[in-house]
C-alpha cells in the first residue's frame, strides 16, 4: 500500500478529511521550500502537493504564475525539485509528497529516467496537467512500475468517458477542478459540487479531492462536507508573498492551522 493510501485510509477509519495544501518548489527560494513543507505538516497537512515550475503553467492563474516566475528566476529544476523531495525525507518519512506541474520539463529528463529519480527521491505520487489519460499509457506504466500514483485532473466538463479512463489509469486520489478556469478563480457553486462528488467518486473508485478557488476555512469545510480532500494552494502563495522571509514558515503553518481546524469540523462528514 502506497503512503497516499495508506493516509486515506486512516483518514477514512477516523471519519476525517485530507488536507493537501500546495507550494511550487523553489518560491520564494530553493533554502526555504523545505522548512515550508516542514511549515505544511506542522499545521496538519495530510500531503504535500509541490510544484514543479514551469515557464508556461496553463492551468494556473496569476498568484501561482508568479511562483513559477520566481522559482525559475533563482535556477529552480526539475533535478533540483528532486533534491528538495530528497532533503525533505530525510526528516519525514511519512507524508506523502506530490509532484504536480507539466510534461515538458519531463520529457526533457525522459520518462524513465523521471519515474525512477522520483521514486529514489522519496516521491509518492505525480501529477502532470497535460498528460491525459488517453496519451499516457507508457508513463503510466512506468510509474506504476516504480510505486508511483499517477494523479489526474477531472473538472465539471469532463465526459463520461474521460471518467473511465481516469478510472483505468489513475491511483491515488483524483483532483477535481471546482470550476470552469484557473488556480486562485472564485465563484465555486458549491451545491453543484455536492451533487456531483459523489458521482465523480462513484465512476473512478478512488478518493476525490477539490481544488481551485478554495481560499479559506469556511470554503474549506463547506468542500469537506463531500469530498475526500481539499486541495489549496494559490491563498498559500499569497501568504508567502505577503509576509517577510524569515516569518514565511510560520506564517503559512498558522495559516494552514486554520484550514486544519475548520476541516475538522468536518468529521464524520459522510463523503
Amino acid at each position: 500500500m502506497s503512503r497516499i493510501q495508506s493516509v486515506f485510509q486512516n483518514l477514512q477509519a477516523a471519519g476525517r478529511k485530507a488536507l493537501i495544501p500546495f507550494i511550487t518548489a523553489g518560491d520564494p527560494d530553493g533554502e526555504l521550500t523545505v522548512p515550508l513543507m516542514r511549515a505544511l505538516v506542522a499545521g496538519g497537512a495530510d500531503i504535500i502537493e509541490l510544484g514543479v515550475p514551469f515557464s508556461d503553467p496553463m492551468a494556473d492563474g496569476p498568484t501561482i504564475q508568479r511562483a513559477s516566475e520566481r522559482a525559475l528566476a533563482g535556477g529552480m529544476s526539475l533535478g533540483k525539485v528532486l533534491g528538495i523531495v530528497r532533503a525533505f525525507r530525510a526528516g519525514d518519512d511519512a507524508t506523502p509528497v506530490v509532484l504536480m506541474g507539466y510534461a515538458n520539463p519531463v520529457e526533457a529528463m525522459g520518462q524513465g529516467a523521471f519515474a525512477a529519480a522520483a521514486r529514489d527521491a522519496g516521491v509518492d505520487g505525480v501529477l502532470v496537467v497535460d498528460y491525459p489519460p488517453e496519451e499516457c499509457t507508457a508513463f503510466t506504466a512506468g510509474l506504476r512500475a516504480a510505486g508511483l500514483d499517477q494523479i489526474f485532473l477531472l473538472a465539471p466538463t469532463s465526459t463520461e468517458q474521460r471518467f473511465r479512463d481516469v478510472a483505468r489509469c489513475g491511483g491515488g486520489y483524483i483532483y477535481y477542478v471546482s470550476l470552469k478556469g484557473v488556480t486562485g478563480a472564485a465563484n465555486i457553486d458549491f451545491d453543484e459540487l455536492g451533487r456531483r462528488i459523489p458521482r465523480v467518486r462513484a465512476a473512478v473508485g478512488i478518493p476525490v479531492g477539490v481544488g481551485f478557488g478554495i481560499r479559506d476555512a469556511a470554503s474549506a469545510k463547506r468542500i469537506g462536507a463531500f469530498a475526500d480532500a481539499v486541495v489549496i494552494g494559490s491563498r498559500i502563495i499569497e501568504e508567502i508573498e505577503a509576509s517577510p522571509r524569515e516569518r514565511s514558515a510560520a506564517n503559512v503553518e498558522t495559516f494552514v492551522r486554520g484550514i486544519r481546524a475548520a476541516l475538522d469540523e468536518t468529521a464524520g462528514a459522510k463523503p
